[in-house]
């Protein structure tokens, strides 16, 4: 039998901006993680690589958004992958890439019919409109989109929008509460029926009892099941600077394992993509090495043990 987990390498970069002319190289993650040891932990390798069309960096008139159309089409082609993986009743490990592959991961789980949620952790809520964000990146509106809010390239892919409901979300471990602003408090992440869980909620309550709430709400909104989004800027800066937006404080190594092994274990977790780590800012790839020792704790109980005789 093949191992439950199948690693997918996504590295796209087509929902980031690049105000400084520098391209982030968040297309190096899949490679950087396997070379850090996380295949090897895991007992996984990568199964299948879906690679982005060109990046065009001007922002759309209509859209208000950079690369719209190139994001669903590879949107596309991901959800292929994802749903065989899916059907197959194996565990999809998605390494991206920058955020906007969610919608291709969601979309595949979309497609099979059955009824998901959504664990989002993140350091950011990736809640903006396209109007009120200042680059256009899609990377920093996945959220967004995939609750079928903006235009309908990207928030009803293939006509299915939206890919997940409010009542389906649990917010995980977000901290830029700063940034939010009467540009979107109308439509403000903590004002839908997502479920809301951020930094100090996790670290006041505890991150079991704030992962039973998350699944209190998964269990009564009836999912099957529920896919996990990890934006390695969730992480402690202190141990991932490797990302584009960074900010002060975030989960501890441990605490983001915990986190994870705590949704894990509840049996309803289908899958999982990880983001926006960026190996070129990470040389001697000490953020590597932590993020895969979060994922290798986290994962843990997914990874098959040698048989004794």
């Amino acid at each position: 039998m093949p191992p439950p987990i199948a690693l997918i390498a996504a590295p796209s970069g087509l929902g980031l901006s690049r105000p400084d002319r520098r391209t982030p190289r968040v297309d190096l993650l899949p490679g950087a993680l396997l070379e850090a040891g996380l295949g090897h932990r895991l007992k996984a390798q990568v199964e299948h690589t879906v690679k982005p069309g060109p990046y065009e960096p001007q922002r759309d008139k209509e859209t208000r958004v950079i690369n719209p159309r190139g994001i669903a089409e590879f949107s596309s082609r991901l959800a292929d992958v994802v749903e065989g993986v899916v059907r197959d009743r194996r565990f999809p490990l998605v390494l991206g890439g920058d955020c906007s592959i969610l919608l291709g991961c969601l979309l595949g789980l979309k497609r099979t019919g059955a009824h998901h949620g959504l664990a989002f952790m993140d350091g950011h809520t990736d809640f903006w409109p396209p109007e009120a964000s200042e680059l256009g990146g899609a990377a920093g509106m996945d959220l967004w989109f995939s609750s079928g809010r903006g235009p309908a390239v990207l928030s009803n892919l293939e006509g299915r929008g939206p890919l997940v409901r409010d009542t389906d979300v649990a917010v995980l471990g977000v901290r830029d509460l700063e940034h939010w602003g009467a540009q979107v408090s109308a439509e403000h992440v903590r004002d839908t029926a997502m479920g809301w869980m951020d930094l100090n909620t996790l670290r006041q309550d505890g991150i079991a009892a704030s992962v039973e709430q998350a699944l209190a709400r998964f269990r009564a909104s009836g999912v099957s099941g529920f896919w996990m989004h990890l934006d390695a800027d969730v992480m402690d800066d202190d141990v991932m600077p490797a990302v584009d937006s960074r900010q002060p404080d975030g989960l501890s190594v441990e605490e983001l394992g915990e986190l994870v092994a705590h949704l894990v274990a509840s049996g309803l977790a289908v899958g999982m993509d990880v983001t926006i780590y960026d190996p070129s800012l990470d040389p001697e790839r000490h953020a590597a090495r932590a993020l895969v020792d979060s994922l290798a704790t986290g994962l843990g109980a997914l990874v098959p043990t040698p048989r004794t005789r």
